[in-house]
């Protein structure tokens, strides 16, 4: 019998001995990583995480500690290489990075880093479609700014930079839907934005001959951001619709906002010659007399003449 406990005690020695080796290890890869920070990240990473998987082998009263040490390293480690990706505009490596940081933080109990790694995702995101705006690869910035949007449906900034990406790819549904929303979160330049957008819808429409459909986006696009050049526009489609009255009135407005536009006496023969078609000869005549000293002159005074 007492053979028998003599075995046991030397069997608990050498578990003793082997846990201490096994600690003595994980500090010396731990001390490696700490090292390695400042030149290689990436193996200092993978040195937390063998003294992380080592120590929480040991029995060593002081392993608990150390176990918490080794995790606190390992998610430092990440965001550190996720800064550097970020410095060197590797965006889809730092989003990758962040995303392992964050899980990990969370798994560790690591409430800070966990919120480090989730407030530096939607600014890699940010920077990724400048990026690609600057690059002129508006597509590219859309499909990067609807993985913003879907962060925070409710960030209005995001829904802008959307709308912006979108209305230059060319989807103005798109853009419109993504503007309104900025819009309605109180981004300050989704209004002029949406005009600009339902402007070029405008012109779409009126190209394909969709008048009345071309009416109503300029109209809108006037609603958030009142330009000559939506007039003008309209003005053209009421004529195309056979609605001279309309197309009258407008161009009116147009030479209202924009009095010294180069091509002010154009419209204002137009709108003589729309006026004098229509029956209009009160108007006709008196756009007609504003001609005096444009190309229009003598086109004009013949005009009056026969009026």
């Amino acid at each position: 019998m007492k053979r028998f406990f003599v075995v046991l005690a030397a069997l608990g020695l050498s578990a003793a001995v082997a846990s201490a080796q096994d600690f003595n290890a994980a500090v010396d890869a731990f001390n490696a990583g700490a090292q390695a920070m400042e030149t290689n990240k990436t193996e200092a990473l993978a040195q937390f995480r063998s003294a992380l998987e080592q120590a929480q082998a040991c029995t060593e009263a002081e392993a608990p500690e150390f176990v918490a040490k080794c995790k606190n390293a390992i998610v430092g480690a990440l965001l550190s290489i996720a800064k550097e990706q970020i410095n060197e505009d590797a965006y889809d490596e730092a989003l990758a990075t962040l995303a392992e940081a964050k899980t990990t933080a969370a798994e560790y109990e690591e409430a800070e880093a966990a919120q480090e790694a989730a407030t530096l995702i939607p600014n890699v995101y940010m920077r990724k479609g400048a990026t690609q705006l600057k690059a002129k690869d508006a597509a590219g910035a859309a499909a990067t700014f609807k993985e913003l949007v879907a962060l925070n449906p409710e960030d209005g900034q995001a829904n802008l930079l959307l709308g912006q990406a979108l209305m230059q790819s060319g989807n103005m549904g798109g853009a419109i839907e993504s503007l309104t929303k900025a819009n309605e979160l109180g981004e300050a330049n989704a209004a002029k934005l949406l005009g600009t957008a339902y402007l070029r819808e405008g012109q779409a429409f009126l190209k394909a001959g969709k008048n009345n459909e071309a009416v109503e986006a300029l109209e809108k696009s006037n609603s958030f951001n009142e330009t000559g050049n939506a007039y003008k526009l309209m003005a053209s489609a009421y004529t195309k619709a056979g609605k001279s009255a309309k197309a009258i009135e407008t161009y009116k407005k147009y030479l209202t906002l924009e009095p010294k536009a180069k091509d002010a006496a154009d419209i204002m023969f137009t709108i003589a010659a729309t006026a004098q078609k229509a029956g209009d000869k009160a108007t006709a005549k008196e756009y007609y007399g504003k001609l005096a000293g444009t190309k229009y002159a003598a086109q004009a005074e013949a005009q009056l003449k026969a009026l």
